[in-house]
């Protein structure tokens, strides 16, 4: 376990697993880009980033739950960010493209890409989990 709350490295396997073709059949190109290809949206363009009602954000590739709303906080990068994931949602890995040192977040059940956390954010943990909002789906909480 590391100090962000994730697993050190990916497994090879996940417990969801899908072809190519079949991740390509279910995501968008934009979400397939992203999660499966380690890309990054650009920044402000998903509306998942405002949304402030209290639900639950979950993988779009398997629908793993992933962060609660209630660790949300706007960070002003253009992207969704939170200061903890759910227990055992995320798994982390070291991200050496760019010629940058960063630690990337995937999704622990699929090992899609999220994004990545930095240690920057709010208290109580101090971090930022900087997560691509086309990665994820959001359902609000029932009244």
């Amino acid at each position: 376990m590391s100090m962000f709350g994730g697993a050190e490295a990916p497994k090879e396997t996940f417990p969801f697993e899908l072809t190519d073709a079949e991740w390509r059949a279910k995501l968008t190109p934009e979400q397939y880009r992203v999660l499966r290809g380690h890309g990054t949206e650009r920044p402000g363009s998903c509306a998942l980033n405002f949304e402030k009602r209290a639900g639950t954000f979950s993988c779009v590739g398997c629908g793993q739950a992933l962060f609660r709303n209630g660790t949300k906080f706007e960070s002003g990068t253009g992207w969704p960010s939170f200061n903890e994931p759910l227990e055992g949602a995320v798994g982390v890995t070291e991200d050496r493209k760019f010629g940058m040192v960063r630690t990337e977040v995937h999704c622990a059940n699929c090992g899609g890409h999220l994004g990545h956390v930095f240690p920057d954010g709010p208290p109580p943990t101090g971090l930022r989990y900087c997560i691509n909002g086309v990665a994820m789906d959001f359902a609000p909480a029932e009244d």
